[in-house]
């Protein structure tokens, strides 16, 4: 009884109200739930500190920045169908503002993407070699045919420059139409087979099982919604499949965030494994490789064959 009461104080104010139905639709920041809020970041994690107390939701710090997500407690399911049910058209207003806020974010990042697209492969060996990064990508990758290669964030298309040779199909996809236009350019020798297409990591243009190998090279870490985005890149991925994916392992580089519009701070062997079991994938391998200002790691996850599973 006493956490059924301390549930229904949590909730027993519009403000946490709102949180509480926010975090439904998915993990957020104090910054992001300020904005939609349109209240202080003090007042908003005051709040916040209510219902990770009460057992509602859960905290989580990546450097300066704060982000929430509901708690994984089966008993708050009721409470989440009730508000649904009840919910006036508040519900659908803060929804239109988050994804102002949102789309706000990502334009600022691709306003990014565009201003350095002529240097985007310097950018990246500024922080660890990337022949070391490449050499330990061929190895992990080099056990099995590539079959259908889909690049995702494909940027100046270097994946596909190294590993599209080796695949019957290799496909590239950015948001940036300056991105796919220089990657263009490079291909247009390389491999002139290579398919470029624009589309954006939460939406992608491609059916279900459409790649055999999905590569996502330090992409995941400009991305407002990381998990999401492994969730639409698992769809891709072929019965027996595998996803490589190479990114950061966590840091405290802030000026990141507002000089190079990264939007997290580096990812946990947790956290993308349990992104990686929620779409259904499992993870093989992990590799770690340190030399620059920030340490890169790699993840390949495989989707089990149908055969294998009906086995087990």
């Amino acid at each position: 009884m006493d956490r059924l009461l301390d549930i229904f104080r949590a909730l027993g104010d519009p403000t946490r109200l709102r949180i509480f139905a926010l975090l439904r639709r998915m993990e957020l920041s104090v910054g992001e739930l300020a904005q939609v809020l349109g209240q202080s970041q003090p007042r908003v994690s005051r709040h916040v500190r209510i219902l990770a107390d009460a057992g509602l939701t859960t905290r989580r710090r990546e450097g300066s920045w704060v982000f929430l997500a509901l708690a994984e407690d089966p008993r708050n399911e009721p409470l989440l169908a009730a508000i649904e049910h009840a919910a006036g058209d508040w519900v659908d207003e803060d929804a239109a503002r988050l994804a102002a806020v949102r789309a706000e974010r990502a334009e600022a990042a691709a306003r990014y993407f565009e201003a350095h697209a002529d240097d985007w492969d310097a950018i990246r060996s500024l922080h660890v070699p990337e022949a070391q990064v490449e050499a330990e990508m061929a190895r992990m990758l080099g056990t099995r045919p590539v079959g259908r290669l889909v690049d995702l964030g494909t940027g100046t298309g270097r994946m596909l420059e190294l590993f599209g040779a080796e695949a019957t199909r290799a496909l590239g996809v950015d948001r940036s139409p300056e991105m796919l236009r220089l990657a263009r350019a490079k291909l247009a020798e390389a491999l002139p087979a290579a398919e470029l297409r624009q589309g954006d990591l939460t939406a992608l243009p491609l059916g279900d099982a459409a790649a055999d190998t999905v590569i996502l090279h330090q992409v995941l870490h400009f991305v407002p919604q990381p998990g999401a985005a492994l969730a639409e890149a698992a769809r891709l991925v072929a019965d027996s499949g595998r996803m490589l994916i190479v990114d950061f392992a966590p840091h405290e580089r802030e000026d990141l965030r507002t000089r190079d519009a990264h939007q997290r701070l580096g990812f946990s062997d947790t956290q993308i494994g349990g992104w990686l079991q929620a779409s259904g994938l499992q993870l093989a391998q992990i590799k770690q490789l340190e030399g620059g200002e920030l340490t890169v790691k790699l993840w390949l996850a495989e989707r089990p064959s149908a055969i294998r599973k009906e086995a087990a």
